[in-house]
């Protein structure tokens, strides 16, 4: 049996404009820190023997994953686009869209649609990609939503629509 997986679906190229500013801000930030660790490398390195020398042997893992995540930066920032201003119609679900839902049980969850670099879960980002958004978008104010889990059909009932700016 192989270890081989296919790769993953691509994730769709919207983002919000906060967003990208916020990789933009990363990207930089990294490059900063890039230096930084570079210069201990240096003088790790100089220190002698490097096979034994634990301090070399953490800055340069600690590079690599800074060098992975600048490559993915830079090609994501490439293929990124930034969703228009507010949809024609604000009483739709589209992308960007903050929504307030009711479960059935009677609770009330609030989400956000935004693009897979974004997805934060503290916040109630959501990828536009989750089950949960695909069954959101185009839905209005008091429609209802059904989400395919695996225990069966989650229904939410869309209470309000919001167009936040970022």
């Amino acid at each position: 049996m192989s270890r081989w997986r296919p790769p993953p679906p691509r994730s769709s190229p919207y983002i919000t404009a906060g967003g990208k500013r916020r990789l933009q801000a990363e990207l930089q930030e990294l490059w900063v820190r890039r230096r930084e660790v570079t210069a201990a490398v240096t003088a790790a390195a100089a220190e002698g023997d490097r096979s034994e020398n634990a301090e070399y042997i953490y800055r340069k893992k600690q590079l690599r994953e800074i060098d992975r995540r600048l490559r993915y930066l830079q090609k994501r920032l490439d293929v990124v686009r930034v969703a228009g201003d507010s949809p024609g119609d604000p009483a739709r679900i589209y992308f960007g869209a903050r929504v307030r839902l009711l479960e059935e049980d009677g609770s009330e969850v609030a989400y956000r649609i935004v693009g897979a670099d974004e997805i934060d879960a503290g916040r109630g980002f959501i990828s536009v990609d989750s089950p949960v958004a695909r069954a959101m978008l185009g839905k209005s104010i008091e429609g209802l939503i059904l989400v395919p889990t695996p225990e069966g059909q989650r229904r939410l009932r869309v209470l309000a629509i919001d167009y936040p700016d970022a």
